[in-house]
């Protein structure tokens, strides 16, 4: 609450800071708010890792419904586009080095996805059929495929879409990707300025003012990898200014942390002083126990607590010179 005025909390996670090897950094830079994940609206941290948790498993489950097309690598039958006939004609010819295909750097490998054969059911194939199917194998530019509708009955899944959602004159094409790699979509936002940060606040906005800023501010790529790995290559916070400073953008991270830190350091010290120890609050503690237990006479009692402090505190010492050891 004492936040609010100054910041905006659960709208979308921003990036605090991106590692040099992190994968991301060729497209992600700190102030950046993450939108979506795969067509998911991301509000928080926490959000961005069960997303990517959840994109891992499914991207295990698919193998079993996937198939391998030589040279290229293993067809995701869970993603595809709807990619215009024109546009497929138009693409560059795959490359033949020996027995295997391969696209060019910028380009990635994208294979015909027919909607009854959205199950992949004929799983592997035999030989006769590679020619067919590197005739059905296109080279496409991935930054051009992710901006067009969406096709696969895994879409559902995530946003639910339909599988067969494209036009006569379109094909359901479908990333290839090597085995245990995963093809995710993931929507930012530059928030260096006002009408970005504007644009952050209302993603969906159909104005013509909003189209203009969010050709200029929001953009989308694609990350084919270890998801898991991608997450925790980016430290987000769900916090993010009311307005376009970066002054204060670290503020509420560093305030979280500290009263994280202070919240551990005083239950640590709460729970030690309850210790039955000499001279600590555990020691009183004990004593208030003991007589509760009206059985036992005074003398006894004055035995036990002793007992008890003489014990509590030799453990104590033991302990502590250990740990103190252990570190040295």
């Amino acid at each position: 609450m004492i936040l609010f005025p100054f910041y905006i909390y659960g709208e979308s996670p921003m990036v605090l800071d991106v590692s040099s090897t992190s994968p991301l950094s060729r497209y992600l830079s700190p102030g950046d708010l993450i939108m979506s994940l795969d067509g998911v609206r991301i509000h928080n941290s926490q959000e961005w890792m069960e997303m990517t948790s959840l994109i891992d498993k499914m991207a295990l489950q698919s193998t079993n419904h996937s198939k391998y097309v030589e040279g290229f690598g293993r067809v995701n039958g869970i993603k595809g586009y709807c990619v215009p006939n024109i546009m497929i004609e138009d693409n560059q010819k795959i490359q033949s080095v020996g027995n295997h295909s391969a696209c060019a750097e910028d380009l990635t490998a994208f294979e015909t996805i027919p909607c009854h054969d959205m199950k992949m059911s004929n799983i592997g194939g035999s030989e006769d059929d590679h020619p067919k199917r590197r005739e059905n194998t296109y080279c496409l530019d991935a930054k051009d495929i992710v901006k067009l509708n969406k096709c696969g009955d895994g879409w559902e899944i995530i946003t639910n879409g339909s599988s067969c959602i494209c036009s006569l004159d379109e094909s359901c094409l479908s990333p290839l990707q090597m085995l245990g790699l995963s093809w995710v979509e993931i929507t930012f936002s530059r928030s260096l300025s006002a009408e970005c940060l504007q644009l952050g606040r209302n993603p969906f906005s159909d104005s013509k003012t909003s189209d203009f800023i969010e050709s200029k501010c929001r953009g989308s790529f694609v990350f084919v990898g270890d998801v898991i790995s991608m997450a925790r290559s980016v430290r987000l916070t769900a916090y993010q200014p009311r307005w376009a400073f970066h002054i204060g953008r670290d503020l509420p991270d560093v305030l979280e942390r500290v009263l994280m830190c202070t919240f551990h350091v005083s239950l640590t010290l709460a729970l030690l002083n309850s210790l039955p120890v000499y001279f600590l609050d555990g020691e009183s503690l004990l004593e208030v126990t003991l007589c509760h237990f009206t059985s036992l006479s005074s003398r006894k009692r004055e035995k036990v607590l002793k007992v008890c402090l003489l014990g509590g505190t030799l453990i104590s010492i033991l302990v502590f010179v250990r740990i103190f050891f252990s570190f040295v």
